[in-house]
């Protein structure tokens, strides 16, 4: 979308509250176009967006409207924006050859096999380390993952409890990537809402997107595993998330009218009611699109879809494939 390309009766239905609001808004806290121009209709902006969707997001947290106005234009004067920084890479990392990777999952593999636990977590701790979170997903885990997932079939229960163990400790590399957060500085709604469809009990690459979204210090909700419809719905109500990540690794789980239903929750108050995008993750979802949705392939793509929503508002440069 180009600047000032937007009328106040688009944006009150992109925002889903009346024109009418928009315009006290702007009369009463000069929350209006930066650019006006006379004889012509009011045209806004990205920035000029950015402010008023901020403003709607304060206020329907209960944020009293004089300064809701305040942060929200305080937010929007900021040239760089709100924007989601990158996630940080491993201290001194550069590009890994083909070779490497191989290497290391070949060791990982022999050491889930074996069932050494000590040495399945350093593995995995060292390839965060040398290669950041992204990449050791993408190029370490993922693979490693799916070979030992293939063992098993191939093998009948042999090597179950090789793939239970490898899937903990990669929970615990994953849930470990991501700092905690300083109490005092936590902002009080959630920029995301993270959560399996009912029935989807395969959560890791759920967890491996909530922990770069943590190193990113992004607000987020994470609900893991066959989450009830009627829980993710009370969660966008009470948070008034940006986006909604529904993650279905089977097409059995997956549910187009579940989707339609959360992309269709509203959160707010009257006059500035929102409702969030719906990112759809998982092969679960390979069948008939759900319009608006997103439909990320990798790790990266969903932090670069996730950046644009929260900060048409942000500018984000996402990493490595995941």
């Amino acid at each position: 979308m180009n600047d000032a390309a937007v009328t106040t009766g688009a944006l009150a239905r992109r925002l889903g509250v009346s024109p009418t609001t928009l315009r006290t808004w702007d009369r009463r806290y000069g929350l209006g176009p930066a650019t006006r121009e006379p004889g012509r209709h009011r045209r806004w902006s990205e920035r000029d967006i950015a402010v008023v969707e901020e403003m709607g997001r304060l206020t329907s947290l209960g944020v009293p409207p004089a300064d809701a106005a305040r942060t929200a234009l305080k937010r929007g004067s900021d040239p760089a924006g709100p924007g989601m920084p990158s996630p940080r890479e491993a201290p001194g990392a550069r590009a890994a050859s083909p070779d490497v990777f191989v290497r290391e999952r070949r060791g990982l593999a022999r050491a889930a096999v074996r069932l050494d636990a000590p040495v399945v977590q350093d593995l995995l701790t060292g390839a965060v380390e040398r290669h950041g979170l992204i990449a050791a997903w993408q190029e370490v885990m993922v693979p490693t993952l799916h070979a030992v997932g293939r063992k098993w079939e191939e093998a009948g229960d042999r090597y179950v409890e090789v793939e239970h163990l490898l899937s903990w400790h990669v929970s615990r590399t994953l849930h470990r990537c991501a700092p905690a957060t300083d109490a005092a500085a936590r902002p009080p709604t959630a920029t995301l809402v993270l959560a399996c469809v009912p029935g989807e009990q395969h959560s890791l690459p759920l967890e491996a997107l909530s922990a770069a979204l943590g190193e990113l210090g992004v607000p987020q909700r994470m609900f893991g595993a066959a989450v009830p419809v009627e829980a993710v719905s009370a969660a966008v109500r009470r948070t008034g998330p940006a986006v909604v990540v529904l993650w279905s690794q089977a097409r059995s789980t997956a549910s187009v009218p579940l989707a339609r239903h959360i992309a269709d929750t509203r959160w707010g108050v009257r006059g500035a009611r929102g409702r969030p995008v719906v990112m759809l993750g998982g092969p679960g979802w390979a069948g008939p699109a759900v319009r608006g949705a997103l439909r990320p392939t990798t790790l990266r793509e969903a932090l670069t879809q996730i950046g644009k929503v929260c900060g048409d508002r942000p500018n984000t440069t996402a990493p490595q494939r995941g």
